[in-house]
């Protein structure tokens, strides 16, 4: 059996035994998932541990640096701090996820702007400008500052550009 997060899914719910009670079914990236495990574990666990998605990254583990930032419904969320039983029945939606046809504007202005330095908190600073650009397509610098992600190369001058550029890139794919 090829080695893929579908597989590694489907290896810790057996199929021929059913759907057992109390199995919680998520969606990411698009696709369906189960979990029959601690329903307390936090989602970035399944992300990295069982998925192998390892875009999101584990930093702090107490939701302030939001390096593990993932979309969940489409809002912002640390994936450290949620339990699998509060992502049930959601679509949760990770950095592998962001763009399926080229780059989302945001990953677009990150390359123009040269933002990375280390890399480290990069996908979850990705995750949380798309939020905020999904909330207010023409961000104040207040705005952005609110995001509270950690950059511990002080990237946010980059940062700051990189999510301006991408408010005007997603302005202009709209017309």
């Amino acid at each position: 059996m090829q080695d893929t997060p579908e597989n590694r899914a489907a290896a810790a719910t057996p199929i021929d035994a059913g759907i057992e009670p109390g199995t919680l079914q998520l969606g990411i990236n698009g696709k369906p998932y189960f979990h029959s495990g601690d329903a307390t574990m936090p989602l970035l666990w399944f992300l990295r541990d069982v998925l192998r998605l390892t875009g999101t990254k584990y930093a702090c583990g107490v939701g302030t640096c939001g390096a593990c930032t993932v979309l969940v419904d489409g809002k912002a969320a640390r994936a450290c701090m949620v339990p699998m039983l509060e992502a049930a029945g959601r679509e949760i939606t990770t950095i592998e996820g962001l763009e399926r046809d080229g780059l989302h504007p945001v990953q677009q202005a990150w390359i123009e702007n040269d933002v990375v330095q280390c890399g480290y908190c990069q996908s979850g600073q990705i995750m949380a400008a798309v939020d905020l650009l999904r909330r207010k397509p023409r961000p104040s610098e207040d705005d952005i500052a609110q995001i509270g992600n950690l950059c511990r190369c002080g990237t946010y001058p980059r940062v700051r550009s990189a999510i301006q550029r991408a408010a005007e890139l997603t302005r202009a794919k709209r017309t």
